[in-house]
């Protein structure tokens, strides 16, 4: 660890704590799963170098003390933010606006800017900024050094960021660019009772099918119904979604068996944990009875370290696929296989079975066609993001306790 990050964290464990604030913890209510960025998802011209840019993000549950985290874990070369600010956005994403008089600068250590080593996550200092639940909130940065052709980040953002030459806050001309970028997490500083829910998940889960700018994946909606339950409404959702993942070897990012650590266990305060990966796996080439046998061993290595941390897991089976290139008799019989266990072995503290609500009513196999987006017979659309959204079992996660080891 760098010397200079060594301080910075220091720094922010001093700031941190006060008599107010304790009893309290540090609860993420938003957060994404990152990689080094694909070429054609890299960002465009002007660039990041000293530039300025707006991005959009609509948290979960609400507080009045936050702190957000920017990642250069992925990249080549450091990263400089000049400066940075919070505020709230005045929409989810369909213009680059901020409400006026709730725009808070952002420091790390005391200092306005920070640079980030590649390898890093950086943490701000915790700020006064009153968030209500599903606020939409931009984040602004105005960097110095910055690739962008090397950059972490999040393809899959199903949400505009605002990209503009030179260290300005006029963005009403920028540049649109449907990704993100550093953006990392936001927390809050919460009460006891206050925890997360985070999924690890495919393009399923990242949104594919939803509509941009309109926070419409089947995870905005689970938040949506956890919030309107009282048992639940300090539950916040983290979508940890990564397009074309694998668990195994290969597929688009880091695998989930080499993110899980970082992606599962780093958020802050989390409680539950979905497992929603596999279709990526069994689909591609090769033995899915065998890559099941494999998945199901990483599975196992999660929810182990999941129970050592008093996390709850819960198993969600891989939905239809039939009509799909993926689709074979030796693929559909690896999905069995891996869903049987996730429904019957005891490993997992339940099951969130779209499977059963996501079918077609004359082929079990297949996706209803009423929820099919663009007849891929993979992805769902907006309509059936909302029917998984609103299949999941809300008592789950009121469920406060150590699971059994």
């Amino acid at each position: 660890m760098k010397v200079n990050t060594i301080l910075l964290a220091v720094a922010l464990t001093v700031l941190t704590w006060s008599p107010a604030s304790a009893g309290k913890h540090w609860v993420a209510t938003w957060a994404t799963a990152e990689q080094v960025v694909e070429p054609h998802n890299c960002p465009p011209a002007p660039g990041l170098e000293n530039n300025s840019i707006r991005q959009i993000v609509q948290t979960s549950i609400s507080g009045k003390e936050v702190r957000v985290k920017f990642s250069n874990e992925f990249s080549n070369g450091p990263v400089t933010i000049n400066a940075a600010e919070i505020a709230h956005a005045a929409t989810a994403g369909s213009n680059s606006d901020i409400i006026a008089g709730t725009e808070v600068s952002l420091t790390f250590g005391g200092s306005k800017s920070v640079t980030i080593q590649p390898g890093q996550l950086v943490t701000s200092d915790p700020v006064k900024f009153p968030m209500g639940t599903r606020q939409n909130v931009a984040i602004t940065m105005h960097l110095g050094q910055a690739s962008s052709t090397s950059v972490t980040g999040h393809p899959g953002s199903r949400t505009d960021s605002y990209l503009i030459e030179g260290q300005g806050s006029d963005f009403s001309n920028a540049v649109k660019t449907a990704h993100w970028y550093i953006i990392n997490a936001i927390e809050i500083k919460a009460e006891k009772n206050a925890r997360a829910v985070v999924v690890l998940g495919n393009s399923i889960t990242d949104g594919r099918g939803s509509t941009t700018n309109e926070q419409n994946r089947w995870t905005d909606n689970l938040s949506r119904r956890l919030l309107a339950n009282k048992k639940t409404k300090r539950v916040s959702v983290l979508n940890m979604g990564l397009g074309g993942n694998c668990i195994l070897n290969g597929g688009l990012g880091p695998t989930g068996k080499s993110r899980y650590p970082r992606d599962l266990f780093q958020q802050e305060g989390v409680k539950y944990i979905i497992l929603f990966e596999g279709v990526n796996d069994l689909g591609g080439r090769g033995d899915a009875i065998q890559k099941a046998k494999d998945i199901i061993e990483v599975y196992k290595q999660i929810i182990q370290e999941a129970h050592e941390r008093g996390i709850y897991v819960y198993g969600a089976p891989v939905m239809q696929f039939k009509g799909n290139n993926y689709y074979s008799e030796n693929h559909e019989a690896g999905r069995q296989q891996l869903n049987q266990w996730i429904r019957t072995s005891g490993y997992c503290d339940g099951v969130i079975d779209f499977d059963a609500f996501m079918g077609n009513p004359n082929d079990p196999a297949q996706l209803n066609p009423k929820y099919l987006f663009e007849n891929d017979y993979l992805h769902p659309n907006a309509d059936g993001y909302v029917q998984m959204g609103d299949c999941i079992d809300l008592k789950l996660f009121e469920r406060k306790g150590n699971p059994s080891k």
